[in-house]
């Protein structure tokens, strides 16, 4: 089975569009391609009863769950608010990432 591309990357800036979260903001901190799900720094926060290991004390822990990449949406780079994510050619022949609702390009 082909590998499903998201036109959502780590290190975006993301608003949730949809649920108990629905309008705040968050940066990408990693992206699940094959379940088509992101997860986002301070959004969808859950406690979770961690056993204490080698690395870690453990008890109850806060942690980002991952959310359906339908349910967010691109912060356009020049107005802030959702955007939709196309692509766009240049002269060189490369391809780079546009906002659809300012034609701004994406870091």
């Amino acid at each position: 089975m082909t590998q499903a591309k998201l036109k959502i990357k780590k290190d975006d800036e993301v608003i949730v569009l949809t649920g108990r979260d629905r309008g705040k903001r968050g940066t990408v901190i990693k992206v699940y391609p094959e379940e088509r799900r992101v997860v986002v720094s301070g959004i969808n926060v859950a406690k979770r009863h961690e056993k204490p290991g080698r690395g870690s004390a453990g008890g109850i822990v806060s942690k980002e769950l991952p959310i359906h990449v339908s349910n967010v949406a691109l912060a356009d780079p020049k107005s802030g608010k959702p955007s939709r994510v196309g692509y766009k050619k240049l002269k060189d022949g490369s391809k780079v990432r546009i906002a659809r609702k300012s034609g701004e390009e994406i870091a």
